[in-house]
């Protein structure tokens, strides 16, 4: 039942885009289909097996820095009970009135220099989004960073993972600081696949901007993204461009390019998804920005229209930001990996934190 990697080729791929516009016709058929794929996903990743907490994050919140028209804050929630998501929270330097809100999810770029959230790009986007009016969580990949209680290749990653956005999310509607009527979410590569399934089955989060990932054709390459049936049951098949267009009719935002799986997205995933979006009269709030001649990256021209997107839909303060010929980014200071933990010897993970694969699918009893 998993469909991984390059499952289709780019051939098969358009062609079963065809096949599945053939399953629905109209707004009250697509949302059948669309309570099928969304079911899917929720019994494919045994979501409803995780605990059932409200609230309970027992926050540790530590080494705030004031920097140019932001904060950031080194910071771990509780998922569940032993369990920690770990990242930095980027905020606005005033402490006024409510903000919009980010879940800020990073993909797969593992190298030493170049690694999880601590990767310029990461802090680049949240800092500018912070400036500009919204408190922005950046938080590690389970098995990535300081969520190291578990590994990477645990076979319930794509659980464990979305459970973390859920638990970010929540976390950041409970802020009295935060307008629950404006919750964005955007990620690359592995965090885009982050992003659009939260997205899928999540309808707090109103405004989605996956970056260079949704794929007719392909599935995602790692055990987080596929390694879990939310594609196939006996009684369904989809891929991630439906499930990307579960979002509909709220904001969404396709950033593509040349150089990987999303090089078709102008010609085959775009424009599946605006007939989704035209049953609900909603192709306005539906955007492609394709960079044919780009790789995959969440480089300086990925990043400059997803600030625009964010600004116009949880309607943030593009004043704060200089737009003079694209949106500047030179206010950031770039901290280093160390200075982002948010544990360290002097400051140790809770005793109650469970370590290692076993001590972790033991605790939540799942097979």
């Amino acid at each position: 039942m998993l469909c991984q990697g390059h499952h289709w080729m780019e051939d098969e791929g358009n062609l079963m885009m065809k096949e599945f516009a053939g399953e629905w016709s109209d707004l009250d058929s697509w949302e059948q289909r669309a309570d099928v794929i969304r079911k899917g996903i929720i019994e494919g990743m045994h979501l409803a097996k995780m605990p059932d907490i409200q609230g309970n994050f027992n926050t540790l919140i530590r080494s705030p820095r004031s920097l140019d028209g932001y904060i950031v804050e080194n910071i771990a929630i509780e998922s569940f009970p032993g369990f920690y998501v770990t990242g930095n929270l980027y905020r606005p330097a005033s402490d006024q009135g409510k903000w919009a809100a980010i879940l800020s999810p990073h993909g797969h770029w593992s190298q030493p220099e170049d690694y999880g959230r601590y990767r310029e790009d990461v802090q680049r986007r949240c800092a500018t989004l912070a400036r500009m009016g919204a408190i922005v969580f950046a938080y590690d990949m389970v098995g990535y960073g300081e969520c190291d209680q578990v590994t990477h290749d645990i076979p319930i990653a794509l659980l464990l993972q979305t459970w973390n956005s859920r638990r970010v999310l929540e976390y950041l509607l409970s802020r009295p600081d935060v307008d629950p009527d404006r919750i964005g979410m955007t990620g690359a590569s592995g965090g885009g696949t982050q992003t659009f399934i939260l997205t899928a089955i999540d309808d707090r989060i109103k405004a989605s901007a996956p970056a260079i990932q949704v794929s007719a054709h392909f599935f995602g390459g790692c055990v987080c993204e596929s390694g879990m049936p939310i594609h196939k049951s006996p009684n369904h098949q989809t891929n991630n461009v439906e499930i990307a267009a579960l979002c509909a009719p709220r904001p969404l935002l396709l950033i593509s390019d040349g150089g990987d799986w999303t090089r078709n997205t102008p010609r085959v995933e775009y424009p599946y998804i605006q007939r989704v979006y035209s049953l609900y009269n909603a192709e306005h709030k539906l955007e492609n920005v394709h960079h044919p001649g780009e790789k995959h990256d969440y480089g300086y021209t990925k990043r400059a229209p997803m600030y625009m997107f964010m600004a116009h839909h949880l309607q943030l303060n593009t004043y704060n930001v200089n737009f003079d010929g694209g949106v500047l980014e030179d206010f950031i200071t770039i901290l280093p990996t160390e200075e982002l933990k948010v544990f360290s010897p002097a400051n140790q993970k809770p005793e109650n934190a469970l370590q290692g694969d076993k001590a972790v699918l033991t605790y939540l009893d799942i097979r």
